[in-house]
């Protein structure tokens, strides 16, 4: 299998335990469809809270290394990282760097949820207290003062 963007010879290797297809030139990578999904689990492996995958997906005018088939260029998880995706989903390109991209990108995601239901709790906390008849009675009082 050929690289999509230089035409080097891809040389399977390993890459955080899965068998990726990997561009010694251009330092690319493609990843089988799956492939993507368990890179981002060695991070975060709830799919229900990784958010959509492909967004504005637009033409590419590079070619599947598996099928030679048209492959779109896509923005990922509505970050700033365009990777590419065969249109017959055989799988995805990664430019040098854009696997390490994609990993922060799930660190990220796991930070942001946290922070997320700190802050729903935070408020449920604050809303217990003010509904609570002892802080009704203080800003009455305070009204009456």
């Amino acid at each position: 299998m050929d690289c999509p963007k230089c035409s080097s010879t891809l040389k399977i290797t390993k890459y955080k335990g899965i068998e990726v297809d990997k561009c010694d030139s251009c330092e690319g990578m493609w990843l089988d469809y799956p492939e993507l999904d368990e890179l981002e689990d060695t991070v975060l492996d709830a799919d229900e809270q990784k958010g959509s995958t492909i967004t504005r997906p637009g033409e590419s005018e590079f070619k599947c290394p598996r099928c030679s088939g048209p492959m779109q260029q896509f923005r990922y998880r509505y970050n700033e990282i365009w990777l590419e995706v065969c249109a017959e989903e055989h799988g995805f390109w990664l430019d040098k760097g854009e696997e390490k991209r994609v990993l922060e990108t799930m660190s990220q995601r796991i930070k942001d949820l946290k922070r997320s239901t700190n802050a729903e709790q935070d408020m449920d906390r604050l809303l217990g207290r003010i509904r609570s008849k002892s802080f009704l009675h203080k800003i009455k009082d305070a009204i009456k003062g």
